[in-house]
């Protein structure tokens, strides 16, 4: 099955700039397999030592968070459109 997967800015580098690419999975999982096997990169950054989503990466499919759903389990159909988020920290600290 073919998905959209959305990459961020930060990532682009790794896909020459490309803001989406097409990879084949049949969940989260196998998405971020085709994404390390073609982009070499994505796995470090989107997983931790034990395999598991790093927490300040946020993935949605269908616009839903795959942490509320089956996580990196989470199935994914044909078209759907994966979107990888990192988390944004930081605030105002005293001004210098």
């Amino acid at each position: 099955m073919s998905v959209t997967v959305r990459i961020p800015t930060p990532l682009r580098k790794l896909t020459d700039g490309r803001s989406e690419v097409a990879v084949e999975a049949t969940d989260v999982r196998s998405a971020v397999t085709a994404l390390e096997a073609s982009y070499p990169g994505f796995g470090e950054r989107l997983l931790d030592d034990e395999g598991n989503l790093r927490r300040f990466v946020n993935v949605f499919v269908r616009d839903e968070d795959v942490r509320f759903q089956q996580g990196l389990d989470t199935a994914v159909s044909d078209g759907d459109v994966v979107s990888i988020v990192p988390a944004v920290a930081g605030g105002c600290g005293a001004a210098r």
